[in-house]
């Protein structure tokens, strides 16, 4: 039986980037036109707690449709490939990973579990439960941005690169462009990824999914007005917004927004930033990009890497693209 090897976690995250990176956020998103918050700043400790009683909704499918596709189709997606060292990218608590783990395991194939997250503690605990799991493999978290720390991945042997959740799909267009090609410059010819997207569908069940009868999404997304208040010691009255969710057809995404109820004047001392916000204007707080397999193909493409397959759950909802860099 082999032995637990104990993690091993490497933080490339100063002490104070997320002090820093909230005043530098915000001074660029509430200082200009039109007016945006990065979605990070949803995910305090009530935000995180929110957003998982979201993916338990009804109408929130995306969750469960991706954990239907790894139930159906981990063994296929490990043998295509040939990597023996796993990297998920915001991997949080790994909860879905351990299906993808469970197929490396059978096949006798892996060798390293690489989880990355902003969260040093959530990714310290799952490290070590990892560990304890599944004895012999080798545990290398890295405490970083996936946006900012892509050049920490080890090197050698070949790797299968995990972002699940459709979070690439909060990226803008060219958000996404630069994060697979800084992705596709980490890694080697030969390298895979296995890329969650949340599919283009009808879009009244979209707009159900982000503004859920219960109210759960608008909770979270209001929540960064108190993330802001209690940190920056601003002054946002968060009664005086309405959330408001919509599909861009043109864009193929639903964009969250909040929406001043009166003009208003806030200010934000902790960013020295005043904001004069007329009456319905609004906030961009979060955009969800919807795809299409040739849009996957296309922007993967672009970025050097090739579609080997595209893993859908029975219904059609939600996607896992298996893609080799060349």
């Amino acid at each position: 039986m082999s032995a637990v090897l104990p993690p091993v976690v490497s933080v490339h995250l100063p002490s104070d980037w997320a002090a820093s990176g909230l005043v530098d956020d915000v001074r660029r998103g509430l200082g200009s036109r039109p007016l945006r918050l990065p979605p990070k700043w949803l995910y305090d400790d009530e935000g995180s707690r929110l957003f998982d009683e979201i993916t338990r909704l009804e109408e929130y499918y995306p969750t469960e449709a991706e954990r239907a596709i790894l139930r159906l189709h981990a063994d296929a997606i490990v043998a295509a490939s040939d990597a023996t060292t796993l990297v998920e990218l915001g991997s949080g608590t790994s909860d879905k990973t351990r299906l993808l783990l469970d197929a490396f395991t059978r096949a006798g194939r892996l060798r390293t579990f690489v989880p990355v997250d902003v969260s040093e503690q959530t990714l310290r605990d799952a490290a070590d439960e990892v560990a304890a799991e599944y004895p012999g493999v080798r545990v290398e978290a890295l405490v970083g941005d996936f946006t900012l720390h892509l050049g920490h991945l080890p090197t050698g042997g070949p790797k299968m690169v995990a972002f699940l959740g459709g979070t690439i799909g909060n990226l803008y267009v060219e958000e996404r462009a630069a994060f697979l090609g800084a992705l596709a410059d980490s890694l080697e010819a030969g390298d895979w990824l296995l890329l969650g997207t949340d599919l283009v569908k009808s879009t009244d069940r979209l707009v159900a999914a982000y503004d859920d009868a219960s109210g759960v999404t608008e909770a979270f997304v209001t929540n960064c007005l108190h993330v802001l208040n209690r940190e920056l010691g601003a002054d946002f009255d968060v009664e005086a917004f309405t959330y408001v969710a919509f599909w861009d057809p043109a864009m193929e995404r639903m964009d969250l927004r909040l929406r001043a109820d009166m003009p208003q004047t806030v200010t934000v001392p902790g960013a020295d930033l005043t904001v004069d916000l007329a009456g319905g204007e609004e906030i961009r707080v979060e955009i969800s990009t919807k795809f299409r397999p040739g849009t996957l193909r296309s922007e993967l493409g672009e970025a050097g890497f090739e579609v080997v397959e595209i893993f859908t759950d029975p219904p059609g909802d939600f996607a896992l693209t298996l893609a080799r860099l060349t």
